[in-house]
């Protein structure tokens, strides 16, 4: 038996990460899509930061030394080992965007800095930084000030060592790099090349210039960057609201301890020293050299510049066969299910779905759960019409969906206004599940309409996040979320359920018997396969059945984008186990569970991963595929993308992120190729009539 079980939660995500900044450096990526990879990657770097390596840091400042938790280390350990891989990642961060820098010099495209302003771009600057940058800027002299200002994780600063002529006396001042203004500024040009600059460097520009009342000899600023502790702490004062709780606590989040600290390697001894000593940053903390500029996640919105040749090519999203927006879409589904694929098919059949019900006369109630939102969602209009057009309408809103508690606070505030019945969850459970039921009056009886899905109701995740929603007229799946609407108003009992499968009561038992009879089948001799498509996998029990299904003898495919804790291959453990990630263009968000039941194949779609949370800690909703179509195509859809041999990776124990070979195969990628078959199943239908006809 191989000696390790499981592969560190952390590191894997690391390893996941890793697997963000690949595609910044390859060179079949399109140079601006290789830029939003860098920023991707700094994005995600900064919430695990804010999550579980605050978790971690509480974990280990509280004494304990964490091993139950953390699969056999020490969250002593695992802190130092998180450390040195970020800097190594990060050093790579910094070594693919130079590689991307000089390759965009070659599109004549240039990022220049202060000290390469050409005369026409001097002019331009001097009118920008006085019309717009100035008056946003917030600058702060820190030497006399009683209390240190608190620096907010969401920003950079310019941390400025001002050398005075006056007794040599040093001064120290902090410059907040505004999130108002685009963080690049386009360029004029006299030539056929582009320059753009950052704002970070306008700054440095105009230095003397916000420093002019002051007699110094020398003046320098370089870039830090705090990263804060992101946990909600919640009071619990009977006489406040949720809504107040929540948006107290998020207020309170800005002056979380601080777990990481970046800063330009360049910078001053004495100035850096300043800076952790005033914000109290000790050795426990992440302290990471980096290079001139942090929040490289702004480069996710780095301008396009017209240069469309250096973007990947966007594919339209595609019509659902069969169901069409000009007519009703209640009464499509009255009569079959329906699936759409986002972001392949178009998202605007379920804001379609919505805007019929708001204005359906026999229309009488719409039950809706909401996690994260689009910031002008479309969603929340339809519901809010809905409401002025006389129909019950019941929300259901997380307020806890991490960093985006104070956008949904807002929309929570404005459907109050409205008159929307809110739901503000469960004590000690996040709401996660994506399930919407309408009821509708049709010859004196109410029948349901709804949809289920495993991704978030939002029109601007919805084109780069792969997610399934099932749109049903099932009355008894409809009836079963009913239900978990009644669970959420009176929590304390526990329903049953004829078909969903519901956590936090139901999802672990109901996925171990549905392995477990996979086992059966195959003891008896029975084909038998799982195939699971997830974005992680750490929940120990679980992987210690999969372990227990390999060992006799069931095939199984994984597919889980993120963390993986499974260790697929080894032998006597999980040697008919293979699992694999995919990493491209659009983020693989889908889960899909397919038992292959000894030939009586069952498909279920799921807002939940085999994440301990997700199992036993939040309200998630797992949903069985009856319609024979929609049951071919997701575990078509499956393996498209097992057959895939670019943008592949296999999970390991070695977190190599090593490639999937082609093996003298053609290149066969899982996205595109998936987009082709829904074009195909147009094609078909299109071409239906006159096969008819012949």
């Amino acid at each position: 038996m191989y000696e390790q079980k499981y592969i560190d939660r952390e590191k894997s995500w690391l390893a996941f990460n890793a697997r963000v900044l690949q595609e910044a450096a390859d060179n079949t990526v399109p140079l601006l899509d290789r830029l939003r990879f860098v920023g991707i990657f700094s994005n995600n770097l900064d919430e695990f930061f804010r999550v579980r390596y605050a978790a971690i840091r509480r974990l280990s400042l509280s004494g304990i030394s964490g091993e139950k938790y953390l699969g056999g280390v020490s969250a002593h350990q695992l802190i130092k080992d998180i450390t040195e891989i970020v800097i190594q990642q990060q050093s790579e961060s910094l070594r693919i965007l130079g590689n991307i820098e000089a390759e965009l010099e070659a599109e004549n495209i240039f990022i220049i800095n202060e000290d390469q302003i050409t005369e026409l771009q001097e002019r331009f600057l001097k009118d920008f930084f006085i019309q717009k940058l100035s008056p946003e800027l917030v600058t702060i002299i820190l030497n006399d000030l009683a209390e240190f200002p608190v620096l907010k994780d969401t920003l950079g600063y310019l941390a400025v060592r001002l050398e005075m002529n006056t007794n040599d006396e040093i001064r120290y001042a902090v410059i907040e790099i505004p999130k108002t203004i685009n963080r690049f500024v386009v360029l004029p040009s006299d030539d056929d090349k582009q320059y753009v600059i950052l704002i970070d460097d306008v700054i440095r520009h105009n230095l003397k210039n916000i420093f002019n009342i002051f007699d110094y000899k020398s003046v320098s600023a370089h870039m830090i960057k705090i990263t804060r502790d992101a946990q909600l702490d919640i009071d619990s004062d009977l006489s406040k609201s949720m809504l107040e709780k929540i948006a107290t606590s998020v207020k309170d989040r800005r002056i979380g301890e601080p777990v990481r600290f970046i800063y330009d390697s360049l910078i001053e001894e004495d100035t850096l020293r300043f800076f952790l000593d005033k914000m109290k940053i000790v050795e426990t903390d992440s302290i990471i050299p980096g290079g001139r500029y942090h929040n490289r996640r702004d480069y996710m919105s780095f301008p396009n510049l017209g240069r469309y040749d250096l973007l990947y090519k966007t594919n339209d999203p595609l019509p659902i066969p069969g169901l069409s927006m000009g007519g009703s879409i209640l009464e499509k589904i009255s009569k079959k299910d329906y699936l759409l694929h986002a972001p392949y098919q178009s998202f605007s059949y379920l804001t379609k779905f919505l805007r019929e019900a708001a204005l359906d006369p026999k229309v009488t109630s719409i039950k809706i759960t909401l996690y994260r939102l689009a910031k002008n969602s479309q969603i929340i209009s339809s519901l809010i019409n809905a409401a002025k057009n006389g129909k019950k309408v019941v929300v259901q809103i997380e307020l806890q969906a991490r960093f985006d508690e104070a956008t949904n606070i807002s929309y929570a505030e404005q459907m109050q206004t409205e008159g929307i019945e809110l739901i503000f969850g469960i004590k000690g459970l996040k709401v996660h599940s994506k399930i919407c039921v309408i009821e509708r009056v049709e010859d004196d009886k109410t029948r349901r309409y709804g949809f289920i899905s495993t991704g978030n109701f939002n029109e601007s995740t919805a084109k780069i996040y792969t997610d399934v929603t099932l749109f049903t007229c099932h009355q008894q799946i409809l009836k079963d979320i009913s239900k978990i609407f009644e669970f959420f108003d009176i929590n304390y009992r526990v329903h049953r359920y004829k078909h969903l499968i519901v956590s936090p009561h139901y999802t672990r038992t109901k996925f171990v018997k549905l392995i477990d009879r996979e086992i059966l089948h195959a003891l008896a001799g029975r084909k038998t396969h799982i195939k699971l498509k997830m974005n992680s996998l750490s929940d120990f029990k679980m992987i210690d059945k999969l372990y227990e299904a390999s060992n006799a003898g069931v095939k199984i495919q994984l597919q889980v984008r993120g963390i993986c804790c499974l260790i697929p291959g080894i032998p006597g453990m999980s040697e008919n186990i293979e699992a694999i990630s995919i990493v491209d263009n659009y983020l693989e968000h889908t889960r899909v569970y397919i038992f292959g039941n000894a030939g009586l194949t069952e498909v279920y779609i799921s807002s939940a991963d085999f994440m301990t949370r997700n199992l036993d800690g939040r309200v998630e909703v797992t949903c069985p595929i009856y319609d024979l179509e929609i049951k071919k195509e997701l575990i078509d859809n499956f393996n498209i993308a097992w057959k895939g041999n670019v943008k592949v990776r296999y999970h390991s124990y070695k977190l190599d992120n090593k490639y999937k070979p082609r093996n003298h195969h053609a290149p066969f990628r899982a996205q595109l190729e998936t987009y082709k078959y829904y074009q195909n199943k147009i094609e078909a239908l299109e071409n239906l009539p006159q096969k008819i006809n012949q």
